[in-house]
């Protein structure tokens, strides 16, 4: 039986076993997942990716294989806040307000 890290243990986690959780477009969003994560106490590293032919291929976030589970997770909620966000924004944009329907003249 596999033993379970304890807080201490996992909030030093070993950077030199990490493995890919998410891949993104641009560095700033990636140093936004980075802050996200380690926000919620998982060691994460930002490299960018590159293809054998020596190009770019994007923006690898890293963190170690122990918490790759929980990084989905932390990841996937904000993307999914995020979603929501963008959402009701969209819908706020696309409602005409007809300043009528408010008039004081009764």
């Amino acid at each position: 039986m596999k033993r379970r890290m304890d807080k201490n243990e996992k909030s030093q986690g070993n950077l030199k076993d990490v493995v890919v959780v998410a891949v993104v477009d641009d560095m700033e969003q990636a140093r936004e997942y980075e802050t996200l994560l380690r926000l919620n106490d998982i060691p994460a590293i930002v490299k960018e990716q590159v293809d054998p032919a020596g190009n770019k291929t994007g923006v690898g976030i890293m963190v170690p294989e122990d918490f790759l589970d929980e990084a989905h997770v932390v990841i996937e909620s904000q993307d999914a806040y995020d979603d929501f966000y963008d959402f009701t924004m969209d819908e706020e944009e696309d409602m005409d307000f007809d300043a009528d329907l408010f008039d004081d003249d009764i």
